[in-house]
């Protein structure tokens, strides 16, 4: 894992049972690891979007007697100064500021992806898994969508689970009657209730569960048997979701490596896409 401050800071929150506000707190203090160690309780909150009170609460939760010792602990684990903005960044406009917060993003996965060790296991599952369902709702049904169309490409049979409703754990069942052993997950924010039960549903019935979320402190992250975070943009009216989607493609050649068969079914299709004439040069 990466020595980080937000490696540093999520390693601090592993073990402990948060709230969603409280969870909504640490990701916010992922997302600004740098400057964390510097703020007041009233700016964390004000980051977070929560109560001061929440997060003394937060701080006594981590095992400590406040903020102020909090803020101290990270100060002395984390002694660098807040990073300097870029030249001019004052002058960007709340477009630009939307495109630079996802490049940092892009950054922060990048970190995390210097440990190569959880990608490669998931791979290795998502690979060993037959049938492999890709599971996505709402504003995470592009990711497993993307995904599960690219993935079919080199899996042998790869199910796309992207509408809820009663007919999900049908799907499921249906899913592990024909053998599956794992289960991916894309589950982005606003979280929908179904996705979390969808996921309670398919570990009792015996599969583990492979998930890409916006933190390590979302809601899915408990019934999450390997969770992969990915940060998603919170400058514009609606999220945007650059490194979660690079997340997935990241999973698809650690996927790739465990499939034997794979550059030869690539090739295959190479030629019978030639052959039908499905793309124009």
């Amino acid at each position: 894992m990466s020595d980080s401050p937000a490696a540093r800071l999520q390693a601090l929150f592993e073990g402990h049972r948060l709230t969603p506000t409280q969870r909504r707190i640490a990701h916010s203090m992922v997302r600004r690891a740098g400057d964390v160690p510097f703020l007041s309780s009233v700016e964390l909150a004000e980051l977070a979007g929560v109560s001061q009170p929440s997060v003394t609460r937060f701080a006594v939760a981590l095992g400590f007697d406040g903020y102020p010792a909090l803020r101290k602990h990270l100060r002395e684990v984390a002694p660098a100064e807040p990073a300097a903005g870029a030249p001019g960044e004052s002058s960007y406009n709340e477009y630009q500021q939307a495109v630079l917060g996802e490049i940092e993003n892009l950054r922060h996965l990048a970190e995390l992806l210097a440990d190569p060790g959880p990608v490669e296991r998931a791979g290795r599952l998502l690979a060993s898994s037959r049938p492999l369902p890709v599971l996505g709702l709402r504003a995470a049904s592009s990711q497993a969508r993307g995904f599960a169309y690219f993935a079919a490409k080199v899996h042998p049979d790869v199910r796309l689970l992207d509408e809820g409703g009663t007919m999900l754990t049908d799907r499921v069942d249906a899913a592990v009657r024909a053998g599956a052993t794992v289960l991916l997950c894309f589950a982005l924010p606003r979280h929908p209730r179904e996705v979390v039960d969808a996921l309670a549903y398919a570990r009792d019935a015996g599969l583990t569960v492979v998930t890409v979320a916006d933190s390590a402190f979302a809601p899915v992250a408990k019934h999450s048997d390997l969770l992969l975070p990915a940060a998603v943009g919170t400058g514009l009216a609606f999220d945007t979701a650059c490194a979660p989607m690079l997340l997935g493609r990241v999973l698809l050649e650690a996927m790739c490596d465990g499939l034997p068969d794979a550059q030869a079914r690539l090739e295959e299709f190479d030629t019978a896409a030639a052959s039908r004439g499905l793309f124009v040069e």
